[in-house]
């Protein structure tokens, strides 16, 4: 079972978006066959059989273990992923485009650099488990409270002069490409 699974299949999302079926993926944690399944979501057996077809279809779950009993062979299955992300690809082919927003300080265009960051790092995580390596990354995620307007704008100029420092020292035009994005944005409040 993967960690998680960046999903860009159109119809696999709506898969996974179903109430019914992302109930039995999130029940699919711990392997269960549709009997167990049943049981425990208080659905019955063909009605789970039915779901867990089409989430099979579509790779989100998979096969755990068969169990013989006599002449009748139970199927345990399991999620693929302990958790899934819908890449913004499914859902339109015309995913937002950080390119095609002008205002770079704008809402917009920080949710279309997530998006494709999503996309991306979905495609060559899914590259590398197929090929069995491990994808390099790098991630900083960390909290900042700001007590004005301007220690927030003096930030983002002292930090902007360092990350450009920084890439103009170790890029070389014949290194692998990756992408650096560093976003800031306000967290929501509690409860919301």
């Amino acid at each position: 079972m993967q960690d998680i699974e960046v999903i860009e299949n159109p119809q696999a999302a709506a898969t996974a978006l179903d109430p019914v079926r992302a109930r039995l993926l999130g029940e699919l944690a711990v392997p269960a066959s549709a009997a167990g399944l049943a049981a425990r979501v208080g659905i019955t057996r063909q009605k789970v059989n039915y779901h867990l077809r089409a989430l099979e279809a579509y790779g989100l779950v998979e096969l755990a273990e068969e169990r013989r009993h006599g002449g009748i062979t139970e199927r345990v299955l399991q999620a693929s992923a302990a958790s899934y992300v819908v890449s913004p690809a499914a859902v339109s082919v015309s995913a937002a485009d950080p390119d095609a927003t002008a205002d770079h300080l704008s809402a917009a265009y920080l949710v279309a650099l997530a998006g494709r960051l999503v996309r991306e790092v979905g495609a060559v995580a899914r590259r590398a488990g197929t090929s069995g390596r491990r994808l390099s990354t790098l991630t900083i995620d960390t909290r900042i409270g700001f007590r004005s307007a301007a220690d927030r704008a003096a930030f983002a100029d002292d930090l902007t002069a360092a990350v450009l420092e920084l890439a103009a020292r170790y890029h070389h035009d014949d290194g692998r490409p990756h992408r650096l994005v560093v976003a800031a944005h306000p967290l929501p409040e509690e409860g919301s």
